[in-house]
């Protein structure tokens, strides 16, 4: 579909700008097409499609043990769905630091399902009682579906567990790197993983021209990976002014989550996560607002993710809200689009800009006046992927 959008606002991924905007074969162009359609969005914003750098497409449940017990079937087809709603939301791309396979991905590239571009890493490797090995102390039965994360030890079995995930088509390669909140014997503020594992790890995917993330909260475990090579940091709810530092001198990336913990905080409790979970919860909650300030006066690049597990998925437009109030709209918005494009190695998505995607969002008014236009319902939005308007649902 050939498209020319007229009388809106541009926000082109780094500022506000005039259209209009003319698609020709799923790409921006310079000139419109001889047979394009118009779309006057006069009073609107055209806006790059929202990237959603942490999105579990597989994390259907909070309870670990359970959501790896599921038969991979019923996981990839709760999936799928939770895969659309982003879709509708205007996330046109995804990136997923904590499953997704080549299956999902083939029937993704079929056209078989509505979803964002996705973007995977296969399971997520955690050490033996780290962050993603479900078993509790006093229980000796697993969930060995391995659908999200894989428990693997030692380098050599590292390695192959990094090559078989490229094999296979992973962008790249997810690594637990300190304790988290869900998971129910390991403490969040040590590091996981020797140094030498993890630069297993990051040698394997720099040799692919890839990258890893490492899920990592305290100074002394970001501290960790980064320094062996790890280039995108997941969450750092507890950074500190010296490790951000390190991380701008290393030129890696925050990926807050601050939708997950304000959801979790809320609604956790009813949904029946465990004391222990709800507890490390309240540790780094109100901490992660204060490691993006840190993170930006330190000249981190900073992106935007979710992490919303479960039910809980249906807070991602509240991700923006809250990303907002720590940065304003101008840093949010360049944090959901072209910042998080930088991340993934991607010069053809987050912008507005002859040669990117047509993968683009229109919403009501200009959300640098009034950013609460980026969280409205669904059905006060225009979702263009590949140049074609989709439907609202």
């Amino acid at each position: 579909m050939n498209l020319s959008i007229v009388n809106a606002a541009v926000f082109d991924g780094n500022g506000l700008t005039d259209g209009p905007v003319h698609i020709a074969d799923g790409q921006i162009v310079t000139s419109p097409a001889r047979d394009a359609q118009v779309l006057d969005a006069r009073g609107r914003t055209v806006l790059p499609g929202l990237i959603d750098a942490h999105c579990h497409a597989y994390g259907i449940d909070l309870d670990m043990l359970a959501l790896e017990s599921r038969p991979l079937s019923y996981v990839a087809l709760s999936a799928a769905r939770r895969l659309a709603a982003a879709l509708s939301r205007g996330f046109t791309t995804v990136r997923d630091p904590s499953g997704g396979d080549a299956g999902l991905a083939r029937a993704i590239a079929e056209g078989l399902l509505p979803s964002p571009r996705y973007l995977w890493t296969g399971p997520a490797l955690s050490q033996t009682g780290g962050h993603g090995d479900v078993r509790a102390a006093d229980s000796d039965l697993c969930g060995c579906g391995a659908h999200t994360v894989e428990v693997v030890d030692g380098v050599d079995p590292l390695r192959r567990a990094v090559r078989d995930r490229f094999r296979r088509g992973a962008h790249a390669i997810k690594i637990m790197a300190s304790g988290g909140v869900v998971s129910l014997t390991d403490p969040i503020r040590i590091p996981q993983y020797s140094a030498e594992e993890i630069r297993a790890v990051t040698s394997e995917a720099a040799r692919r021209g890839s990258y890893v993330a490492a899920h990592a909260y305290s100074p002394s475990s970001i501290r960790h990976a980064v320094e062996n090579g790890v280039r995108s940091i997941e969450h750092g709810n507890l950074l500190d002014a010296p490790t951000a530092a390190l991380m701008a001198s290393a030129g890696a990336f925050l990926v807050p989550t601050l939708a997950a913990y304000d959801a979790m905080d809320r609604r956790g409790e009813a949904l029946g996560m465990p004391p222990v979970s709800r507890e490390k919860n309240r540790e780094v909650l109100a901490a992660g607002r204060e490691a993006v300030s840190l993170a930006r006066a330190a000249g981190v690049r900073v992106g935007f993710g979710t992490d919303l597990m479960g039910v809980l998925e249906d807070e991602q437009l509240n991700g923006l809200r809250l990303q907002v109030e720590v940065d304003g709209p101008l840093l949010a918005l360049q944090s959901a689009t072209s910042v998080n494009a930088a991340l993934l190695g991607r010069d053809d998505l987050g912008r507005v800009a002859p040669g990117c995607a047509a993968d683009l969002l229109i919403v009501d008014g200009n959300p640098l006046d009034d950013p609460s236009v980026l969280w409205a319902a669904p059905d006060r939005r225009t979702v263009i992927q590949a140049g074609h308007v989709l439907p609202q649902v």
